[in-house]
């Protein structure tokens, strides 16, 4: 690594008007995250074309600061409406949304900004200085290893159950089923359609969890509405104490490495890795009984670990010319444009550009924490709007959300159809994180479980005679055990069990 030329992009990333396209980038992205339904993707597909008359270092500066933005903003929505503004943010509720509740909006947001910026900012040192090498690593993984990976990552499932194993696992195997829903990935056959065009595609990702988690939320509360009266909530200090910090800074690593880990492999992205990221922390905590409850590890984990995807994401998309998730795919196609090929020889004829995405992003980190605690008290008043008007308010972005994604009215239905799903699995007390993180990781099992029986003529030998499959599933028993002996402890501590 050349180090004068890395400080020579420093200089540049620094400059005011570079410092100005990354700003508008933060901003742009920030404001699209915050409305559901228009994800950080859908910010970069929209605004591309606006960075084709810019030099390439500084349209890689404004899409850096578009993609730090839209990931981190979707948090926003998810602790003040309980709607996640983007896929990788939905794991971000499960503890923010409660910490609202309580009065602690504004903590909650300034958590998962400071969260969001060291996930964000390691992962871009990581970027920087790793990214041939990690790069490499990656490509040894195979259908096989895939399969193997997306079971470790449904372990979780068991500390994401509650109190009631069996009601967890239930909940997996509908998200199961929900994930086979359209064309069958290897023969092509369309599977549980029922005949229309519009499941072909599968069930849409983004209007089942606005349904699970806002719709359903806001059917639970108008059962509620008229119970007692309103009153506004005390918006206490929103800064972090040096006690709040001594409680998250191992949790903010965990989860920045294992961020960065998801980002790397093409296909998983942030919206595994924050509900992975949640599910670790959950596992090491000393009471994981609080998760859920209102906690700030609850936000801190699932925020670092999808910010720090996007830094694993990069890594092979520049080193290997290799996306990620869709939203690399969009900036890979933008470099493409603007005459420069992701790959080796992208660090060997473009270093400059190179290195300056590397500062761009961490720039654009940085100025993601001074734009969000700069926010945070205004945002967090949100909770003191009356139900009678949120709720109604939460419905309209709900349905907007569901709609943008791809202008189908069928996903609102589904969307609502979700939302009555939601509203009884809280009703009889079934988890719904299990089956969100079944429907994110089923394809991928499914998909490679059968790959990899088709390369070995059946034969599921083939799992325990490579390196890192094996290796895999000796973590999948050891996360079995250690999952299921924290559960115990969870049940053995409850006051009802």
């Amino acid at each position: 690594m050349d180090f004068g030329l890395l400080l020579q992009a420093a200089v540049t990333a620094f400059h005011p008007f570079m410092f100005l396209y990354v700003l508008l980038g933060v901003v742009a992205g920030i404001v699209v995250g915050v409305i559901p339904g228009l994800t950080a993707t859908m910010a970069l597909a929209l605004l591309v074309p606006f960075t084709f008359g810019l030099a390439p270092t500084k349209a890689m500066a404004m899409l850096m600061g578009i993609y730090c933005g839209g990931v981190y903003g979707g948090s926003t929505s998810s602790i003040l409406l309980r709607i996640p503004g983007t896929p990788s943010a939905a794991a971000t509720l499960m503890d923010g949304y409660p910490m609202a509740q309580q009065g602690r909006a504004g903590k909650a947001i300034i958590t998962a900004c400071v969260s969001s910026f060291a996930g964000g900012l390691l992962g871009a040192l990581l970027m920087t200085f790793l990214a041939p090498q990690v790069a490499r690593f990656a490509l040894r993984f195979g259908p096989a290893e895939y399969f193997t990976l997306a079971l470790l990552a449904l372990t979780v499932v068991f500390l994401l159950s509650g109190r009631s194993i069996l009601k967890g696992i239930i909940a997996m195997l509908v998200g199961l089923f929900i994930s086979t829903v359209g064309l069958d990935p290897i023969s092509g056959l369309p599977r549980f359609t029922y005949g229309t065009t519009n499941l072909l595609g599968g069930i849409s990702f983004l209007p089942a969890i606005i349904g699970l988690f806002g719709f359903s939320q806001v059917f639970t509360e108008i059962s509620k509405i008229d119970v007692k009266p309103f009153q506004k909530k005390k918006i206490t200090s929103i800064f972090l104490s040096r006690e709040d910090f001594a409680k998250i800074k191992s949790v903010l690593l965990r989860s920045t490495i294992m961020g960065v880990l998801m980002g790397i492999l093409p296909g998983i992205g942030g919206t595994a890795a924050c509900w992975l990221g949640y599910g670790e922390a959950k596992r090491k905590s000393k009471n994981p009984e609080k998760f859920g409850t209102g906690i700030i590890e609850g936000v801190a984990a699932p925020e670092a670990a999808n910010n720090a995807s996007i830094g694993g994401a990069m890594i092979p998309m520049l080193s290997l010319g290799i996306p990620g998730d869709t939203a690399t795919a969009i900036l890979l196609g933008a470099l493409t444009i603007h005459g420069l090929e992701p790959g080796p020889l992208l660090f060997r004829d473009h270093i400059n550009v190179t290195y300056s995405v590397f500062m761009s992003m961490i720039l654009a980190n940085i100025l993601m924490v001074v734009v969000g605690v700069a926010g945070a008290k205004v945002f967090a008043e949100v909770v003191n709007i009356n139900k009678r008007v949120l709720l109604p308010l939460i419905c309209v972005c709900g349905v907007i959300g569901s709609y943008a994604m791809r202008y189908n009215l069928f996903d609102v239905y589904l969307s609502l159809g979700f939302g009555v799903l939601g509203y009884f699995m809280y009703l009889y007390e079934y988890p719904i994180p299990p089956l969100v993180l079944a429907m994110i990781m089923g394809p991928m099992a499914e998909q490679n479980l059968r790959r990899t029986l088709n390369i070995s003529d059946g034969s599921f030998m083939v799992f325990f005679t490579r390196p890192i499959s094996l290796t895999l599933i000796l973590l999948i028993i050891i996360g079995c055990y250690t999952s299921i002996t924290k559960l115990r402890e969870i049940q053995r501590r409850s006051p009802e069990s």
